[in-house]
């Protein structure tokens, strides 16, 4: 085993780390029954300390982010391994055995989404990798942190596998049960390294916040970040890009299939840029002339067809609106103030961060931050200090995040309002306004 210390200055210097290769219990097999559900769900309530949590999902393969593989360890017990798939409505005892405990998973905001579809959550919760992060580790991957703190290699290999794949091949089984392995270790040596930095009640913030918020909203307009995009300038093809990436996305969650295995986006492009009127134009273009794209011509042709008998009032803009502040590059034409305040105030959080060792973008959100200097506090506000902070608190920001950054946001802001702005002059050059 390696020592645990870390430095703040880079990765600590440890001894050559020891293969693991294989469980050391051997894999255990995969549960798919009721019964064994009940079975396993007694043996854990019988376990001692917090659970290891694992799952394994088909991302790039599926359109949902439903658990494929759940890999479960506790002292006491051992290695769990379940398919959910025929077990999704026998899992209640599970949930009954595990959802009062501490979980410990890396990367927790991943898999909680697509356990919490099964009923699956925890009542408290470790984030190994989130872990990594608040204690200025520069590497937070699983491997990686295992390295570190215990001189351990766990080799990499199939975490972009189609895990709905069955059966499931032996060699992905020991790749699964060897991620929850060691992870009761390492969050015990994560604990004392986040304990040793005085970090202890941030991560708690942290770990509190992540199984709480819920899985992300969708962002609105989710067709604009189709590939190569931006290489079309008429609104009428961006219409075309917006039907038929709408048409592939229907058809991949009625079929459980990724967008990108339905229709590459190259296609829809190359659609928008010819704009086919019959089913023979259409299967003159690359891909769409082949056998799987042939069986949907008359979906991919009937989405044109609609994006070209669309009024010009409803065509999409051909610059992406905002909710929000513009690019930062607009920020200097648009709003010189604003850029100003944005400047001083990252320098203040970059400050910050280099004194805590945690990474900027850790210590508080960077769209969060350009709210808050676009337009969200006036620097002539009386008490800033208490606007500040019900400003961040609004947007999510945790207690510990805003006990660091109010104080230097506020002075940050303060002084940019106190120095000289430069006005662009018209023959400036700049960005093009949307």
């Amino acid at each position: 085993m390696s020592d645990t210390s870390s430095t703040l200055d880079g990765e600590p210097d440890t001894p050559a780390s020891v293969p693991l290769l294989a469980p050391a219990d051997g894999v255990p097999d995969v549960l798919t029954t009721a019964d064994e559900i009940a079975a396993a769900a007694q043996r854990l309530a019988t376990g001692t300390g917090p659970l290891a949590v694992d799952a394994e999902r088909a991302s790039g393969f599926r359109y949902s982010s439903r658990a494929y593989l759940i890999q479960l360890r506790r002292a006491g017990v051992g290695t769990i391994l379940v398919d959910p798939i025929p077990t999704a409505n026998d899992l209640e005892p599970l949930a009954e055995a595990i959802n009062d405990l501490e979980w410990v998973l890396h990367s927790a905001d991943q898999d909680l989404p697509g356990l919490a579809e099964l009923g699956l959550r925890p009542a408290r919760l470790f984030d190994t990798e989130l872990a990594g992060r608040l204690a200025g580790f520069e590497r937070v991957g699983l491997a990686a942190i295992v390295e570190r703190t215990l001189g351990l290699e766990l080799r990499k290999g199939h975490g972009a596998a189609d895990w709905s794949t069955r059966p499931l091949p032996p060699e992905w089984l020991n790749y699964a049960a060897l991620d929850v392995e060691v992870l009761l270790e390492l969050r015990d040596k994560m604990a004392e390294e986040l304990a040793a930095q005085g970090k202890t009640d941030w991560a708690a913030q942290e770990f509190e916040h992540v199984r709480t918020q819920g899985p992300p909203t969708p962002k609105p307009d989710r067709w604009r970040r189709t590939s190569q995009i931006h290489t079309l300038k008429k609104a009428r093809q961006l219409a075309t890009v917006r039907s038929l990436w709408q048409a592939r996305d229907e058809y991949a969650a009625s079929r459980d299939v990724a967008p990108g295995r339905v229709l590459p986006d190259a296609a829809i492009i190359s659609a928008a840029i010819a704009d086919p009127t019959s089913i023979e134009d259409l299967r003159r273009l690359p891909i769409f002339g082949g056998p799987r794209q042939r069986k949907s011509s008359r979906l991919w042709l009937d989405a044109v067809r609609a994006a070209r008998a669309l009024p010009e009032s409803q065509l999409p803009p051909t610059s992406q609106p905002f909710t929000g502040p513009p690019p930062i590059n607009r920020w200097s034409r648009r709003n010189p103030e604003a850029a100003a305040r944005l400047t001083a105030a990252r320098a203040a959080m970059a400050k910050v961060s280099e004194s805590v060792a945690v990474p900027v973008e850790n210590l508080l959100l960077p769209d969060l931050l350009r709210r808050l200097c676009w337009d969200g506090i006036a620097p002539s506000t009386d008490d800033l200090e208490p606007a500040i902070d019900a400003f961040l608190a609004a947007g999510g920001a945790r207690p510990w995040q805003r006990e660091l950054a109010v104080p230097v946001l506020a002075a940050a802001l303060a002084e940019a309002a106190a120095a000289p702005t430069e006005t662009p002059t018209e023959t400036e050059p700049g960005p093009t306004e949307a």
